[in-house]
């Protein structure tokens, strides 16, 4: 049997001080978190040379001499916005890219409203996508130029490459939403069995609440109660406070779907699996990835819980490219573009790939 004075002894000191550290770290935390609007997501200086509807085309300044003369244009996913591209001047996907000499170009698709519902795949791909690559082809004096299409802005990527190839380069496709049916992730098991019909007609656009709802539901824990947890006890490490705000704010920041897009897009991709079968149309035309014949390259990662790497890969070997390339990465879907392995191996393999074909 053991008495009072043993249990009290077999409690760990260090267990002790921890709790202590945490509580303390818990009351200083205000002195040391910067307001939500201190904080500034757009690192990296550009001008806004475009805007149609809500959508606005961003062109970054140089920081070095462009040693390149095709442009690069990277669409960016349609959930949450361009920002995590560009988050912190140390995993800024964008300032790594212009240091390595490409004139760099970010399509923000902007903030629907009510008005925008309609919007469909058609609007997107050979509207906002379309007017952004003939204005920069026409800006840098290249019948070409280098597409990146990362997450969902990859699908609107890949459909537009498809149709229009004659004007892309290069294709660089991160983390692509293809392959519906092979997904196996819980935002594509919720679009499975959705009604999306019913949705659209009783809400109309895809609100933020429902979209960070789906992020929530992937990893719930690390979502919830963890990442507080985490963010307390480095209370007093600038950096890692810094960071934690501004992904938070990202993440908080999420703009709805139009949802006619949306409507499209679950049943198109996630029910239907038309993309990857060559079945699907955008407006009147029909999507062919056979018709992607240049320089291809393919970025998947295997820990990605928004796009599950079975999803990505199918496009590599979908399309007609003789020169392709498929990487894939020991990170997750936010890892993969901003993160220190980004920083010192995606990126610096993407490089090279591209600066041997630009």
């Amino acid at each position: 049997m053991h008495n009072e004075s043993n249990i009290e002894s077999s409690i760990d000191p260090k267990i002790i001080e921890e709790v202590l550290k945490f509580s303390k770290n818990m009351m200083d935390a205000p002195k040391f978190v910067s307001a939500p609007d201190e904080i500034s997501l757009e690192v990296t200086p550009h001008k806004v040379v475009q805007e149609i509807d809500k959508t606005r085309l961003l062109h970054y300044e140089p920081i070095t001499e462009i040693k390149f003369k095709t442009p690069l244009l990277i669409s960016y996913a349609l959930i949450n916005r361009f920002h995590i591209l560009d988050i912190h001047p140390e995993k800024s996907w964008v300032k790594n890219l212009l240091l390595q000499g490409f004139d760099i170009y970010m399509l923000d698709w902007g903030t629907p409203t009510s008005m925008d519902k309609y919007l469909d795949f058609d609007d997107y791909v050979n509207g906002y996508l379309e007017s952004s690559v003939e204005y920069i082809k026409n800006q840098s004096s290249t019948e070409q130029i280098s597409l990146q299409g990362y997450c969902t802005g990859a699908t609107i990527a890949t459909a537009y490459t498809a149709l229009h190839p004659e004007s892309v380069k290069n294709y660089i496709a991160t983390a692509p939403v293809i392959d519906g049916w092979k997904d196996t992730t819980v935002i594509s098991n919720l679009a499975k069995h959705m009604d999306v019909d019913k949705m659209v007609d009783t809400i109309g656009n895809m609100p933020p609440e429902f979209m960070y709802y789906c992020f929530s539901v992937l990893k719930p824990f690390e979502q919830g109660i963890e990442k507080y947890v985490k963010f307390f006890k480095n209370i007093d490490d600038k950096k890692y406070v810094d960071n934690f705000l501004r992904v938070e704010k990202w993440l908080g920041d999420t703009p709805p779907i139009p949802g006619e897009l949306f409507k499209q897009w679950i049943k198109d991709i996630y029910q239907e699996n038309l993309l990857i079968q060559n079945k699907m149309y955008v407006g009147e035309e029909l999507i062919d990835l056979k018709k992607i014949d240049m320089p291809m390259f393919t970025q998947v990662a295997v820990g990605d819980h928004l796009v599950s790497p079975e999803c990505s890969m199918p496009l590599h070997y979908a399309v007609g490219s003789d020169d392709k390339t498929l990487k894939i990465y020991p990170t997750g879907h936010v890892g993969m573009i901003a993160s220190s392995l980004s920083q010192k191996k995606v990126l610096p393999e993407m490089g090279t790939w591209l600066s041997e074909r630009s």
